[in-house]
């Protein structure tokens, strides 16, 4: 049996049917054309059927952001959390959860105030955690912190080398700045769970853990700073990425140019 678009089409919406997301169903696509477009390469075949499909697009989510008074309401509701840190460090740095999770004190420098984002660290099911390669080059980057954040990584460095001691435990640079007591990686989810949790205590509107990534972002545009160093901060690919992503905020800072 030969395959024609209709089969194609057909497996699409089966995958959709059974609750697959669209995100899912389009990389399926993406995977099977590019095996096609082998085959006519190697003569095998004489068209791509998967050129003459439409695979379902990924709706964008919906992107939210913490303004100044509710980022003082959501870091007073989860300065009693052990994973207080971690939020507050995402929100004044614009850090990924995988980067924060991955952050080992050897990258951190107190005295020059940044923090070297170098290796993400996942969980990947029947892994466990693992520390993954950086999908752009710009992801290992630089990162300047201020003086608030410093404060709070000293006071957390002193308190995770005296439980160490307690424990037992031998210390070193190499530890995870955020971790368990045992010195052990958090898990994503758990840290996102935490994070919902809080954000209800704290009555703000609904968001993701990523949503504080974005509003380190919007704050630092509405303060005036220019897209590129935005760019560079949050570790995007080009610029383009970080004026489409914020384009409202973009729009607003261009006004504030004389």
């Amino acid at each position: 049996m030969k395959l024609t678009p209709q089969h194609v089409q057909s497996l699409y919406s089966e995958m959709l049917e059974k609750g697959l997301s669209p995100r899912t169903v389009l990389g399926t696509h993406r995977v099977l054309s590019e095996a096609l477009g082998h085959g006519l390469k190697w003569g095998v075949l004489v068209r791509n059927v998967c050129h003459a499909v439409d695979p379902p697009k990924p709706q964008r989510m919906e992107m939210a952001a913490l303004d100044v008074a509710n980022v003082q309401r959501f870091l007073s509701t989860a300065s009693g959390s052990p994973y207080g840190p971690l939020f507050f460090l995402a929100i004044y740095t614009g850090m990924r959860r995988s980067e924060l999770l991955g952050l080992r004190w050897s990258a951190v420098d107190l005295n020059a105030r940044t923090i070297s984002v170098i290796e993400p660290l996942q969980r990947i099911p029947g892994k466990g955690m693992m520390v993954m390669q950086p999908k752009t080059a710009r992801f290992r980057r630089l990162v300047s912190l201020p003086p608030s954040a410093v404060a709070l990584l000293s006071g957390l460095k002193v308190k995770q080398r005296e439980r160490h001691q307690v424990l037992g435990l031998e210390w070193s640079e190499t530890e995870y700045v955020f971790s368990h007591d045992d010195g052990s990686p958090m898990y994503p989810n758990t840290v996102s769970r935490a994070f919902a949790n809080i954000v209800e205590q704290a009555r703000i509107p609904y968001m993701r853990l990523h949503d504080l990534r974005h509003t380190h972002a919007t704050l630092m545009l509405k303060q005036g700073v220019h897209p590129k160093i935005v760019s560079e901060r949050l570790g995007h690919a080009s610029i383009t990425i970080t004026l489409d992503t914020y384009s409202l905020c973009f729009q607003g800072f261009r006004k504030q140019r004389p």
